[in-house]
This record gives C-alpha cells, sequence and structure tokens, in this order.
C-alpha cells in the first residue's frame, strides 16, 4: 500500500470520527484506542516534525527513521498490549525577556509520535465542539485570523472597552484531577486516558534528576496544545457563550488564542461585571488571573461622541500593539505595530547572532540572516506596521557591520564601506505578508 493510500485510509477514519462528533454533540466516545493501528502511527510519524533535538533516550528523528517499520510494529505491539511507558521530558531553561527563566521540555521522539497519534483523535471530535473565537493550535487558524477579529469586531461593535487578559503559568498549573473530568465528559477510552494519565506522570528530567510535578500539562510535548484547548473550552468558551454573554446588555466579543485571550465590551457597566467574576471562574479551576497583567483598557473610538476628547490606552495582542490612529482618508480606524518587548527581543536576538558568527564566511552569514529577516517579516508584514520592520532592518545592518568589523583589525569594516558592501549584498527588505 502506497503512502497516499495509508494517509488518505487514516484521513478517513479521522472524517467518520469527526462527522459522528458533529452528529451527536453530547455523545462521549468509548472505543477509538483501536483505531491507532500501524498505519495511524505511520501518519503521525509523518506530520511529526524531524528537527527537534532529542530526548532523554537521545534518538533523533533520523535515528528513528532508519528502522521505521519495525520500530512502528514495536511501537503498536506495545500500545496494544498496555506496556507502552511514557518517557520522562528533559527540561532546559531559556531567559525571557523580563529576566526570569522559562521552562523548555524535549520528550523523545517516539513519544512524540504516540502523542501526534492521540492529539489527532481527539482533535477530530473536539473540533466539532470548539467555538468560531478559538484560534489557538488549531487546523487551518492562524494568529493573524485572530488578530482580524479583533480589529473587525473592536470596530463593528463600537467597543469601547478591552479586557487584556493574563493566566499566571497556565500550561504549568493545570490540574490533573480536573482535566481528566472535562476529558471524559467528551472522550473516555480507557486506553487513551491511561496514555494521556502516563504523560501527566511521566516527571521531568532536569541534570540527570527526575522531578514529578503534581500539575500541568508536559512540557514541549505535542498533546499539551489539545489539552490546553480543550481545558479552556471548558473553563471559558463555555461560561463566556452560555453565561456570560447572554448576560451583557451590550455587544461584545471574545477571541482567544491558546491561552492568551482580549474581550470587548461596548458598555463599560458590563466590562466591570464581567472583571468581578472571571478570577472567581478561573479560581474554581485551580487557575489564577494575573491581577496586574490582566488590564481593563479604555478603548473607544475617539470621535464618537461619549468619546470625544478621551484619552485611549492600548493593547497587545499575538505580538502587537493595537491603537486607534486616523486614516489618510482622515477616519479613525485600528493600527497595529509590532509589540516594544516583542521588537527588543528581535534585535537583542539579532545582535546576538551576529556576534556569535562574525567568524562564519561572510556569504553564509548574508544567506542566514536574510533568511532570518524573511521570517520577521513573515509574521510581523502587515499594514501600518512598515516603520517597526525598518526599524528591525536598520538595526540588524547596523549590528552586522559592527560585529564585521571586529573580526580583525586588519579586516575591520567602516561604516562607508559596509555601505559599498550592502549595495552588493543587500539585506532581505521589508514587506507586506498580511493585508489586515
Amino acid at each position: 500500500m502506497g503512502d497516499t493510500l495509508r494517509s488518505q485510509t487514516v484521513r478517513t477514519k479521522l472524517q467518520r470520527i469527526a462527522a459522528q462528533a458533529a452528529r451527536y454533540p453530547e455523545m462521549v466516545f468509548t472505543t477509538l484506542a483501536h483505531l491507532i493501528d500501524v498505519d495511524f502511527l505511520r501518519e503521525a510519524h509523518r506530520l511529526t516534525r524531524k528537527k527537534g533535538a532529542p530526548g532523554v533516550d537521545g534518538v533523533t528523528a533520523e535515528e528513528y527513521a532508519e528502522n521505521l517499520e519495525d520500530n512502528l510494529a514495536d511501537l503498536h505491539e506495545r500500545m496494544r498490549s498496555g506496556r507502552y511507558k511514557a518517557p520522562p521530558v528533559e527540561r532546559t531553561w531559556i531567559k525571557k525577556e523580563e529576566g526570569s527563566l522559562r521552562p523548555i521540555g524535549k520528550p523523545t521522539f517516539e513519544d512524540k509520535i504516540v502523542q501526534r497519534a492521540v492529539a489527532m483523535l481527539m482533535g477530530a471530535i473536539y473540533e466539532q465542539d470548539f467555538h468560531e473565537f478559538s484560534y489557538g493550535f488549531r487546523p487551518g487558524r492562524s494568529p493573524h485570523q485572530a488578530l482580524i477579529a479583533v480589529r473587525e469586531q473592536c470596530m463593528d461593535m463600537n467597543i469601547n472597552t478591552v479586557v487584556d487578559a493574563d493566566v499566571c503559568g497556565f500550561f504549568d498549573n493545570i490540574g490533573w484531577q480536573q482535566l481528566m473530568e472535562v476529558i471524559k465528559k467528551r472522550v473516555n477510552d480507557g486506553a487513551l486516558i491511561r496514555l494521556i494519565g502516563k504523560w501527566l506522570h511521566a516527571g521531568v528530567m532536569e541534570n540527570g534528576v527526575l522531578f514529578h510535578p503534581v500539575k500541568g500539562t508536559p512540557q514541549g510535548g505535542v498533546i499539551s496544545p489539545i489539552l490546553g484547548n480543550i481545558f479552556l473550552h471548558h473553563v471559558l468558551d463555555e461560561w463566556w457563550e452560555k453565561v456570560v454573554k447572554p448576560r451583557m446588555r451590550g455587544r461584545c466579543f471574545l477571541v482567544r488564542f491558546a491561552d492568551d485571550f482580549v474581550v470587548g465590551f461596548e458598555l463599560e457597566d458590563d466590562t466591570r461585571r464581567f472583571m468581578a467574576v472571571l478570577p472567581k471562574r478561573f479560581g474554581r479551576f485551580d487557575l489564577t488571573i494575573h491581577p496586574e497583567k490582566t488590564r481593563q483598557i479604555a478603548f473607544g473610538k475617539p470621535d464618537t461622541g461619549s468619546n470625544s476628547g478621551r484619552v485611549n490606552d492600548t493593547f497587545d495582542f499575538l505580538g502587537f500593539t493595537h491603537y486607534w490612529s486616523p486614516s489618510r482618508r482622515g477616519y479613525w480606524v485600528i493600527k497595529r505595530k509590532t509589540a516594544r518587548k516583542r521588537l527588543r527581543r528581535t534585535m537583542r536576538a539579532l545582535w546576538t547572532w551576529c556576534r556569535n558568527n562574525r567568524h562564519q564566511p561572510f556569504a553564509e552569514q548574508y544567506k542566514l540572516l536574510c533568511l532570518k529577516l524573511r521570517g520577521h517579516y513573515a509574521y510581523y508584514g502587515i499594514r501600518c506596521n512598515q516603520r517597526a520592520m525598518k526599524q528591525v532592518l536598520y538595526r540588524t545592518e547596523k549590528a552586522w557591520q559592527y560585529w564585521l568589523s571586529r573580526r580583525s583589525h586588519k579586516g575591520y569594516v567602516s561604516w562607508e564601506k559596509f555601505k559599498v558592501l550592502r549595495t552588493v549584498h543587500p539585506l532581505t527588505k521589508p514587506r507586506i505578508y498580511h493585508s489586515i
């Protein structure tokens, strides 16, 4: 059987599950694990990212693929018999913008395949349940679609206040018992439930020492995004749609991307009522709304009657600062620019890269810098953000010239010399990728 035919067989299975989930929204699925056969695992392997660092077993994607068919057959047999053991996640730390450390998890490659297979099954079911205003880690959805939704609804609904919410360490603080209770309302297959339990209890390996957290989803795990979406669908989305929104007197909206969400209100009184109950709702599930980072922001259209002369604030969402500004034709519109923290982080990262790679061949530096800039523009390349992108380009050129000039005294590259060099080898210029 060819790879294309195998992939089509797996897609057919998922489509049938999705159709059943859509037709019977109250149905609890109890027999799903048998669908994960060798072909299903092979498709999960195909969809699993191959460039990640190896986990605690040291096996890379290339090494696993050398004997792929035997490895998948053995993996399927261990899963079928219940002998599969979830390995611990290797943890490293990276420095965040404000100086604190952020944990990064590295699961084993084989464990990623199993998590991908389970995520594919659960995604087919829950995609039928998730609401339209949820955009994070879902097929066919992107951060830019969430940005479009925020802008359009703020302008169309005459939104006057925005709640920019922040959940403290969401993925690290999900309660296991509560998560399992939420999942079992829709998926109660014993084999899948045991697999999820194994991942939650697998532990974390750091500097050769094994730790066992008592809450939170696997760091860096493929399964974590779908588990987080399922939990927040119950904690926030369903509560908003069935309880909060019907009680609001004015128009309002919610847009969520993973654990980052923005809520807009036409009436300020509705905003105050929502802010009063939001921490209590999350507290019921042992989650905390950050008291300082969660803000109620004045964000009404400046030239409307009650807002005439009113000073609006700005808010950050998905790496962009949103603000009101007059258009070229003179009417007020919402524009977006790269958030200051993201801009600083990008320029600092490019400066560090130029320093660490200054002794690499010039042609190699040029090629990689162009790739990095192109990747930055691919996300931040939206209308009205040209100034921030040009700033990134200018700072990159300055950093490149600075560190090229310090490769040796003999090879000093002045700014005048670099301008000539830049003419022959121009770095990628900013362009608009998203007309939003």
